[in-house]
């Protein structure tokens, strides 16, 4: 590490000691995060991309006062088949594949990432895994993220152009603690932050389904020490996040819902929302699932794993999804879902 990097970093490191971010910043918020937000007079004057499916106004207004939507039977059958066709292909035949995936299994440290074709195929078809980026691959996931009514929704709440940031496909459940996204997944403005999770099957009880705290993305944010984000510098841990999570939204009475919606709906919900996965209590139930983050060009102009370069940028229902520059000439391979058509 060179002299400037070592400066820069203290530079850095005591901003975040001295004068730590505490909330999201109020001049780059959402319009319908701000204070005056006016509903009714927004979709007066909104024209979506594509016909609505849904009562805007009152999803909107549900967004607003509880930090999430869900969008009853918005998915047609046939292309969360196609999705799930190649994930199947993935998990099939890693070898012939360039991704990552993660499996939260012991036997796999200290390194539980890696490339798909590096973990035995039995566990990649287990539980405990999640793959990254998968959309990367498949033309059909890039088209069911970027499904029409979702678009019509992120574009309604982010007023600009939305870009895709990741993706995670699941098997079963994560049972991951409480948490926000925002600390994790990270653009250069926080609050320019929503997340899609597009059930593949009828979500059970036992499965270890999502749960959320209903009003949560208004409540006072944690503070890992430096500020609102979680990096190498903080000083608090994940699961003290989740602890003051849990331990506040009791507090503020907030009410804990369990997500147990069906194949063809929809949950998108806020950047603040803080949820988890729920205990596995059948451990054969799956809990197929796709799960996508979304930010805006304006904070995030450039692949994640590339900052500050130009991408290279592919569009689907006007939405910019970034070639991942690890994959190579593998984008795109698994193009069964060409043959969709988002009018349907």
């Amino acid at each position: 590490m060179g002299l400037l990097t070592t400066l820069k970093q203290k530079v850095i490191a005591t901003k975040e000691q001295l004068f730590p971010q505490t909330e999201f910043d109020e001049a780059t918020l959402p319009w319908i995060d701000r204070p005056d937000a006016d509903v009714d007079e927004f979709v007066k004057k909104y024209q979506p991309k594509f016909d609505v499916s849904y009562n805007l106004a009152e999803k909107l207004k549900f967004w607003q006062k509880n930090g999430y939507v869900i969008l009853e039977q918005s998915i047609q059958s046939e292309l969360l088949d196609m999705f799930w066709s190649d994930v199947e292909e993935l998990v099939e035949h890693p070898e012939k594949y360039k991704m990552w995936a993660r499996i939260d299994l012991p036997k796999f440290d200290p390194v539980r990432e890696r490339h798909i074709k590096d973990f035995p195929k039995e566990d990649l078809q287990g539980k405990y895994v999640k793959l990254n980026d998968f959309h990367n691959l498949s033309v059909a996931g890039k088209k069911l993220m970027t499904h029409p009514a979702i678009v019509n929704f992120l574009d309604a709440v982010f007023q600009q152009n939305t870009v895709v940031m990741q993706s995670l496909t699941f098997m079963y459940g994560s049972q991951q603690p409480t948490h926000q996204d925002y600390p994790w997944v990270t653009a250069k403005i926080p609050s320019h932050l929503a997340a899609a999770w597009i059930p593949l099957e009828d979500i059970k009880i036992d499965s270890g389904p999502l749960y959320y705290y209903i009003g949560s993305h208004k409540m006072p944010k944690f503070n890992f020490g430096n500020g609102i984000l979680y990096n190498n510098r903080s000083t608090k841990t994940a699961l003290e996040f989740a602890d003051y999570l849990d331990t506040k939204c009791a507090e503020l009475k907030l009410p804990k819902d369990t997500l147990l919606i069906k194949r063809g709906d929809v949950l998108i919900w806020h950047a603040a929302l803080a949820h988890g996965g729920g205990l596995i209590t059948n451990p054969d139930q799956t809990r197929k699932s796709y799960v996508c983050h979304y930010s805006t060009q304006e904070a995030l102009p450039f692949h994640r794993h590339r900052f500050g370069q130009t991408p290279v940028t592919e569009y689907h229902n006007g939405v910019a999804i970034y070639q991942n520059p690890d994959f190579g000439d593998q984008e795109n391979i698994l193009n069964e879902g060409e043959k969709w058509d988002s009018k349907k």
